[in-house]
Order: C-alpha cells, then sequence, then structure tokens
C-alpha cells in the first residue's frame, strides 16, 4: 500500500542532503508508470527520439476492463471544443482536446499572435514534456522505495500534473466544481462501473501529487 511523500535528510559522502521519499507496491508503480507512458504516446516522441518506454503490457493487464482508455473518443464531437479553444492549425491539426489543454493557447483575442507564439515555442515544450515524463517512468522503475532528489522530486510532480490534465479532459472535468463533485459522482456508481475505477485512479494520482507538493514545500529551507 501506497505510503505518502515525505521530506527528510540523508547522508550523502559526508554532507547532509534533501531527499524526498515514499512507497509505492509494484501494483501501484506499474499503475502510474504505465498512464505516464501514455501520456508520452499521446503527446508523441520528438523527432529522433526511440520509442516511448514504458510498463504498457503490465499497464494493460491491471486496468483491462476498466474502461481506462487514454486515446480521444472519435464519437465526441461535442469535446473537441474543448475548454481551451482550437489549436493554431498551422503548428498541429491535433483535435484532441487532451492535448490542446497540455499546450494551451497564449493569446486568446489575437489568433494571429497565439499562432505564431505556438510556432516559436511549441515544439521545444512538446519535446520538453516527453522527456521529463520519460524520465518519471524511469524513476518509478527503480524500485517500491522511492527516494528522490529535489530534482527528481519536481520531474514527477510536473509529470503527474500532466497525467491528471489528461485524466481530467477525459473525465470531462472542466471547473473547480466539476472536480468537486467527483466523490457525490463515485458515491451513486456500482463497485464494477468502471467510471468508479477511473474517478479513484484519479483521487490516487491527486494524493500522490498533493503529499509530494507538500513534501517539496516542507523542505524549503
Amino acid at each position: 500500500m501506497a505510503r505518502a511523500f515525505r521530506a527528510r535528510r540523508v547522508s550523502v559522502e559526508g554532507r547532509r542532503e534533501r531527499r524526498y521519499a515514499a512507497h509505492l507496491d509494484p501494483s501501484e508503480r506499474a499503475l502510474v508508470a504505465g498512464l505516464l507512458a501514455q501520456v508520452a504516446d499521446l503527446i508523441g516522441a520528438p523527432e529522433g527520439a526511440g520509442a516511448a518506454a514504458g510498463p504498457a503490457d503490465e499497464f494493460e493487464a491491471i486496468v483491462a476492463g476498466l474502461g481506462m482508455d487514454m486515446a480521444p473518443d472519435p464519437g465526441d464531437r461535442a469535446g473537441r471544443v474543448g475548454s481551451r479553444g482550437e489549436r493554431p492549425g498551422h503548428v498541429s491539426d491535433e483535435e484532441d482536446p487532451a492535448v490542446r489543454r497540455l499546450f494551451p493557447i497564449a493569446n486568446r483575442t489575437d489568433p494571429d499572435a497565439a499562432a505564431e507564439f505556438a510556432r516559436l515555442s511549441e515544439a521545444g515544450l512538446r519535446r520538453r514534456k516527453w522527456d521529463n515524463l520519460q524520465r518519471a517512468v524511469a524513476l518509478l522503475g527503480i524500485g517500491d522505495d522511492l527516494e528522490l532528489t529535489a530534482d527528481d522530486a519536481q520531474c514527477l510532480l510536473v509529470a503527474l500534473t500532466d497525467v491528471r490534465v489528461v485524466l481530467g479532459e477525459r473525465m470531462g472535468l472542466r471547473t473547480d466544481d466539476d472536480a468537486a463533485a467527483l466523490d457525490g459522482v463515485a458515491a451513486g456508481l456500482d463497485e464494477d462501473d468502471p467510471r468508479l475505477h477511473f474517478i479513484l485512479v484519479y483521487d490516487f494520482l491527486t494524493w500522490l501529487q498533493e503529499t509530494l507538493a507538500t513534501a517539496l514545500l516542507k523542505g524549503i529551507d
């Protein structure tokens, strides 16, 4: 069973350094790493990079039959509008609203300025996000007892944010009220309802991210 992140000091070559420690059992690590890898696949490997690495087979085994698919629903026409609006078409014809939320439009009132900003920045941002997600997958592969440096902890924090953005879009979460209503929705679902498992996974990721963020804040001297 998972144990929350906490900040602690360890001895490294005769000096005390801050580390961020938590415990995730193998199935929990495989679940989180599998979601990270799927979001990396959704973003798309940058040109020249190898195929996205990750325990995809383990992940598929864990969530088989739960209806948890990170791919967009081709029939969701309403979702194509998304909460961020249309992407600049000359940069990407991406219609997936989850991807649009990962790469938001910089200027909602000036389409030309937004398109130019995207042209100059989106490729680099896409590469950084993909690299960060791959690094986070590798961190979770080290073992059940995580002990992260500040840089590693920040990497995982950002990666968890990206996964929650994608899951939130898949679940139709557009506002804080939508997220706050999840517990009420979950209470009305049967235990074998795939939507309940989706909500539980989202809640678990939220808890994990919050404990990591709190540990990072407590670790600030």
